[in-house]
């Protein structure tokens, strides 16, 4: 018996109005537990975002250049791994690294916002082209004034600086064998072989 092949398309979805979530709703959804720590999403531009799972190399990449991180920034900054960062109204991404000024209360009674925010850091593989426009927009958009994307599958690390409206209007490419550093501490070199875990 033979039959005749059906193609299947999708329903379009440029006609749709999405809803766009600010943070106190997506808060909200956390705290009557419709969004539970079993569903890995973030809040992006007022879209709620589904996580990329983690490969090996990013993990690893993560682990070891946060644990770098912290030993470079004692006493002098916090390093948050993968921690939720407040960008209002409408963001709460939860970046590989933020590097985040030193708070008394460490940050018990809500997450760093743009005016803790020295740094913000992801590491990049099948993320990379969200990294580069979506995380880059709301970056910039929030007056962050630096952000880095670890490139794994090129090995380099992209500069973001000078940021206006919802740009960077600097981004410079660095390779492992370089050392970078951060506009608010000048005196500390990140080498970015350890973040690139080359080294």
């Amino acid at each position: 018996m033979t039959g005749t092949a059906i193609e299947v398309t999708q329903p379009p979805t440029s006609g749709l109005v999405l809803k766009r979530w600010t943070v106190a709703e997506y808060r909200q959804l956390i705290a009557t537990s419709i969004l539970t720590p079993e569903m890995p999403v973030e809040l992006i531009n007022g879209q709620i975002v589904e996580m990329a799972p983690q490969e090996p190399a990013h993990a690893a990449t993560t682990d070891e250049g946060g644990d770098y991180l912290e030993a470079l920034f004692a006493g002098k900054a916090k390093v948050r791994v993968q921690l939720p960062i407040t960008l209002y109204p409408d963001s709460e991404p939860e970046s590989d690294w933020a590097i985040v000024r030193l708070d008394p209360n460490r940050y018990r009674d809500r997450h760093p916002n743009p005016a803790d925010i020295y740094l913000v850091m992801e590491v990049a593989a099948s993320t990379l082209a969200r990294d580069r426009q979506y995380k880059a927009q709301i970056y910039a958009k929030a007056g962050i004034p630096e952000y880095w994307i670890v490139n794994l599958p090129k090995n380099q690390v992209a500069v973001y600086r000078q940021p206006q409206a919802d740009q960077y209007q600097s981004v410079q490419i660095f390779g492992a064998a370089d050392k970078v550093s951060p506009i608010a501490f000048p005196e500390i070199e990140v080498d970015l072989g350890h973040l690139l875990i080359l080294v």
